[in-house]
């Protein structure tokens, strides 16, 4: 198949996790044998910090307005199989009308950001899905699964929603042995409604574990934010240095979002990054957590300060890694990115022979 992608970014990683799914799941897909085009809007803030500008597993085009996109790919849209429109997009309620136009094949939006994007069409502030597309693309991809699909379907009737979740590369992403330098560290971008559990779930213990040593990793943190001594600042990691970042800490922190936590059943890529170092995670808890991992089996959960400090005075090492070596086989045996792409491809296959899009086309 032909399969054309039009998202957030695929070229740089920097402040964003768009890139890090789309690259796992593209290069995949290439791997079956698919044809991959991803469409990029170029703009200033990823133009300066691209760490992968030409995605070997797939032809990546840079457009720099609606109307170039319109103007030069156009024949792309019109040929492929199928054609997914990212979340985040910008002008994407334009680019999702044109792309419903033109396409021919199979179309989805692949929302990367659901609780996000269904909280913001309720406030009538989401400008890259409307309610109109969602009813009119053939399926809706979600990174956020239980109820809240039943939702998309309902209430926006959506013709399908399915959860395709966030996944990791097993090739990137393993256990190697490290010196350990931090007891607890951090990997996540700033944001508003994260940052007191930051600070009640690492800040806080730093302070109270002062010989320990700490690590918060991440753009866009305000400089009015007090860091204690023995928490080290990094402000961006490259996707190619994550694996050594998670294995040289003994533990992890995984903090959810709170549009995420009300939505369940949404997990992030670093809860699954770090699992696949082999790293134990400790996390906040939300629903349907467990059906991704067994709670203090493969992952320990924390509500507050104090049980952090517990976990890092009480587990002993070897048994950190033995958590952490659960975590690992699970994600291996259910979320790699080779996972991903088939249920994606299946998803395509599926919908394309109901509707009657791949008719005399070449399915791998």
């Amino acid at each position: 198949m032909k399969i054309v992608v039009l998202g957030l970014s695929i070229t740089s990683s920097w402040g964003n996790g768009h890139a890090t799914t789309y690259r796992g799941l593209l290069r995949e897909l290439h791997r079956s044998g698919h044809e991959i085009v991803f469409l990029e809007r170029d703009q200033p803030w990823y133009a300066g910090n691209r760490d992968m500008p030409q995605p070997p597993f797939c032809e990546t085009h840079l457009y720099h307005s609606l109307r170039e996109l319109k103007s030069r790919f156009a024949g792309e849209i019109r040929e492929a199989d199928s054609v997914i429109v990212g979340s985040y997009v910008p002008d994407g309620i334009a680019v999702g009308e044109w792309v419903l136009r033109e396409a021919n094949g199979v179309t989805a939006f692949y929302d990367i950001d659901t609780p996000v994007t269904l909280a913001a069409l309720a406030a009538g502030k989401c400008d890259y899905v409307s309610p109109g597309l969602i009813e009119h693309y053939d399926f809706y991809l979600s990174f956020t699964g239980g109820p809240i699909l039943r939702r998309i379907e309902n209430e926006f009737r959506s013709p399908m929603a399915r959860a395709l979740y966030c996944a990791v590369d097993p090739a990137l992403y393993y256990t190697q042995p490290a010196t350990e330098k931090w007891l607890l560290g951090y990997l996540g971008t700033y944001s508003d409604d994260r940052q007191p559990k930051v600070d009640e779930l690492l800040i806080n213990p730093a302070r109270e574990l002062s010989s320990e040593k700490f690590i918060v990793a991440g753009p866009q943190y305000p400089d009015s934010i007090r860091w204690p001594k023995n928490v080290a600042r990094i402000t961006h990691i490259e996707p190619r240095d994550h694996r050594a970042f998670y294995n040289a800490q003994r533990f992890t922190l995984n903090v959810t979002r709170a549009d995420m936590i009300r939505a369940g059943y949404s997990p992030s890529v670093r809860l699954f990054e770090a699992a696949a170092c082999g790293t134990p995670i400790v996390s906040d808890s939300w629903p349907g957590l467990d059906e991704f991992f067994t709670p203090g089996e493969e992952i320990l959960i924390a509500k507050n300060s104090r049980e952090v400090v517990d976990i890092l005075r009480k587990i002993s090492p070897d048994e950190a890694r033995q958590i952490g070596e659960r975590a690992r086989k699970r994600v291996l045996a259910e979320h790699t990115a080779a996972h991903r792409a088939a249920e994606l491809e299946t998803l395509i296959q599926s919908v394309a022979s109901r509707v009657g899009h791949l008719e005399g086309a070449t399915t791998l």
